[in-house]
This record gives structure tokens, sequence and C-alpha cells, in this order.
């Protein structure tokens, strides 16, 4: 695969778009799919879709329960999915990378587990005004619950966190920091590595929410020092409804169970149980094993593009597109500059709303997120209700870009913006 799709470090886009069955398809009669809605959720390659497919048809069964072919068959699979997603984000251990449902279920399950073990009313969680809703609110509830005081870390105008501010807030002596590796608004690509040496400094631990981050560029848990880090395989070219949370082994041996309930256990009396081992104390019943044999193929997909080139072409495609989208009358677009951005753009535009972008440029087959994108006080930060977002992956291309700016001219055109 690699020969055909990466040449020079550079993507065969049109090689790459091949592997996408939904990319083919059109909207209505004569107006094809452009599909800018990857921070939402990725395609999904013909190899993971097949995996899926392979499993259902030839070893469906429970996992760790039977010894029968089948179910070992699939505790295999699962398995060794496990050991894929671990190799890719540099995991010392399998044992050290939690399924979840999701990015969403990763962090809830640090603050129900860990949060409420080991924090009590007074102590500090550094979070940042970027943050998703999901690396927000967990720590809310907690802090509703336990007393916990949260503090932020402020956004600039151009996008960016205000580091000096961060290293005020570190004097507050705080237990956790939880941050976005890049946010799924601003496209801001935070200094992640910066943000855990700092806070591991003044001992506290670093959550990473690293949702948009794992897809589109290299990250390695162990050079970044992270001491957790969740993300979610439906953005990386998985299906959905399985994600995973990475965790240092000795803190996630700390940790008590999330959930209780079959297989998380290693024995259960009347009165008491003993929980398993890791991974597995934190995994109760049937898990998602069709989605986990999908994420490890997704893994196997990514790779063999070469995560750098990804990244390479996101890159490319962002820089045009702040580029093209400059030239727009009325259009204004959120967050820093190219250099330090991943593949998001959001913008509001005039007196359009976002919703009615949306739609006109979806009679134009062209796809993009209106509304909050669950990231309400950063939005209430720039005084707007919702902006416009267009994202990319690695199979847009810059023609894609060229039809998003004529369909905002026409939402331009409709609204005399």
């Amino acid at each position: 695969m690699k020969m055909d799709r990466v040449q020079n470090g550079t993507l065969n886009v049109e090689q790459v778009r091949a592997d996408f069955p939904v990319l083919q398809r059109e909207v209505r009669p004569g107006v094809p799919l452009v599909y800018l809605d990857s921070a939402a959720t990725s395609q999904k390659p013909l190899e993971v879709i097949q995996a899926m497919d392979a499993y259902y048809r030839s070893s469906n069964a429970n996992i760790h329960r039977g010894i029968h072919t089948l179910a070992e068959e699939a505790t295999y699979l699962y398995e060794e999915a496990r050991s894929k997603v671990a190799a890719f984000i540099g995991a010392a251990s399998p044992k050290q990378v939690i399924y979840t449902r999701n990015c969403t279920e990763a962090i809830n399950l640090v603050a129900y587990t860990w949060g409420r073990k080991f924090l009590q009313a007074g102590d500090v969680i550094i979070l940042t005004e970027m943050e998703h809703h999901a690396n927000l609110v967990p720590w809310q509830i907690l802090a509703e619950e336990r007393g916990v005081q949260l503090e932020f870390i402020p956004v600039t105008a151009d996008g960016m966190l205000d580091l000096e501010a961060y290293k005020k807030l570190l004097e507050k002596e705080p237990k956790l920091v939880a941050f976005a590796h890049m946010s799924n608004v601003l496209g801001t690509i935070n200094p992640a590595k910066e943000i855990i040496r700092l806070a591991h400094q003044a001992g506290a631990l670093a959550l990473v929410d690293a949702a948009q981050s794992v897809p589109h560029m290299p990250v390695n848990v162990q050079d970044l020092d992270a001491d957790f880090l969740a993300f979610s395989a439906h953005k990386m070219c998985g299906p959905t409804g399985i994600g995973a949370l990475y965790g240092r082994k000795e803190i996630l041996e700390a940790m008590p169970v999330f959930m209780g309930g079959g297989d998380m256990i290693k024995k259960v009396h009347l009165r008491s149980f003993t929980p398993n081992e890791l991974p597995y104390k934190f995994e109760a019943g049937t898990p998602a094993i069709a989605e986990a044999v999908g994420f490890g193929a997704a893994v196997d997909y990514l790779k063999k593009i070469g995560i750098e080139a990804i990244g390479a072409h996101e890159h490319q495609i962002v820089a045009y597109a702040l580029e093209r989208l400059e030239e727009v009358p009325g259009l204004k677009v959120l967050g820093p500059s190219a250099d330090n951005r991943g593949g998001v753009v959001a913008f509001s535009f005039g007196v359009a709303h976002p919703h009615d972008i949306s739609q006109i440029l979806d009679s134009e087959g062209i796809a993009i997120r209106a509304g909050h994108h669950c990231a309400m006080p950063l939005h209430d930060k720039f005084h707007l209700a919702a902006t416009a977002r267009a994202s990319f992956y690695l199979y847009n291309t810059h023609q894609e870009v060229d039809r998003l700016v004529e369909g905002l001219y026409k939402v331009r055109e409709i609204f005399g913006s």
C-alpha cells in the first residue's frame, strides 16, 4: 500500500480516496460528496470494514471465557488489536491500554476512579478554556461532588494557550492538569510536552485529551511523559463505539474499578470481590469485540500510509484553506496560523448563521459542522453562539477546498454579507 499511496513522503490522495467507499458517492445526482467533517468522525477505509465483516462472518464469539476455537480466535483478535493500539502510541505495554467506548468515557473513567479516590475538597485541577465538554463536565461533576477547585489556562486572542498564566496557576499546587492536545474548534496544537513537564515539576499528574491529535500526528506517550492519554477510534478511520485510555501502570493499579460485572474480577463471593489485573479490571462485561478488531485494522491502515505523511498533507491543505478563506469578504477564521494549527478551521460569516451556512453548503454536496462543537465556554470567550467548521483529513484535496470557497460565495450571495 505504502508504495502507491505515498511517494517521496507525499500522499497520492486519489489512491487514498479510492480506499474509502463513501467518498465515491453522490449526495444527489450529479453532486459529489465533499466530506469536511472529520473532526466529528472520520470516514472508514475498506480495510476496516472488511476486517469487521470477516470477524462477524468467521470468528464471532465472546472473549476470555471460552476455550473453543471461535472464542480463542475472537480473544486473539481482540488482544492483538490492543497490542497494535499500544504500539501506535508508544505505550510500554498493552496492559496500559484500557478499551473504553470513546474518549469521553476514558476521561470519565479517570474522574470517577482516580479522582474520587485521590482528590478531596480544596484540591486544584487545572484545565483550559478551549476544552471539549468531555474534558470539562466530568471535572465539574467532581468539583460539585467533592469541592475540588477548577482553574483554567486562558486562551489568547489568536487562539493560543497563555503559558505564563499557566505557570502562575501551577503555584496553586494542582493535583491534575488536563488539557486538549489539539483544539477541535481552533485547531491549535498545544505544546503538550512542555505543559506536562511543568505539571510534573509542580507535583501534578497530566491527562491529555488526544482525540484530535492521535489520528493526525505522531503521538508517543513515553516521549510526552503523559500520565493519562485518551482518544477515540472513530476519528482515526476506525469504528464508532470504542476508544482507549492509556495510563501509567502504577497509577492504573492504584485506581479502584470503574464498573462491576463479568471479566473485571478474579474472585467473587457473596459479600466481596477481588478485581482482575490490568487492563481487565476496567473492562466489565462483554466488550465491543468487532469494534476492537476494526480499531486494530485502522491502526494498520494509518501505519501503512504513514502518520508523518498524513500530518504533512493536512498541513498543506489547512494552509491552503486559510489562504483561500481569507479571500472571502466578511468571513472571520478563529485560531492561529497554519504553523500552529491542525486540520481544523472554524469561522463566522457575517449575518449568516452557521446552521444556514451548513445547509446551503450541503445543497452543494459539502459536509461541514455547525454549532458550538461541544465547546460552549470557548465560544463564549469569543462572544459567539456558534461557528461553522471545516475539518480535513488524509483524503481531502485542494479542489475540495476550492469547492468550499465557491459554496461560501453562494452563501454570501444569498445573505448579502
